[in-house]
């Protein structure tokens, strides 16, 4: 392979330099149809990515992961005691306080956060969703 270009170097390339780059580079030919703009854009980051070593163990495992149709694990923040969280619900503010023994809330303890939930709403709902611990944006 000859010496790579550097990757501000590719902005004064036509088309079909860029495309012969992309065939030196990955050893296939590019997807068809693929605009100027994109060829310049997957060139660059895959000549920076091999000047600055690449990507990261981390990234490299979610990657693969991802390929082989594994799900994703999501990470939920701890709760550890003497966490509290917060939820406002129709004008009112419930604080729930984490212990040893489980959640604590208007001074009574429970082991279930959905249970919380669904007193303070009157429907079944997953108590880490309503307390914004999945991820999601409660309502």
């Amino acid at each position: 392979m000859t010496a790579l270009p550097d990757h501000r170097d590719l902005d004064g390339m036509v088309r079909e330099d860029l495309l012969a780059l992309w065939r030196e580079i990955f050893g296939s030919p590019a997807p068809r149809g693929m605009s100027q703009t994109f060829l310049r854009r997957f060139l660059a980051f895959e000549l920076q990515a091999r000047r600055q070593g690449g990507l990261s163990r981390a990234a490299m495992t979610t990657l693969t992961k991802d390929a082989a149709g594994k799900p994703a694990q999501r990470k939920r923040p701890a709760l550890r005691p003497g966490g509290r969280l917060l939820r406002e619900w129709n004008g009112v503010t419930h604080v729930v306080d984490v212990t040893e023994e489980g959640f604590v809330w208007k001074g009574r303890t429970h082991r279930s956060l959905s249970v919380i939930a669904r007193e303070i709403t009157g429907a079944r709902w997953s108590g880490p969703r309503f307390f914004g611990l999945d991820g999601k944006t409660p309502r």
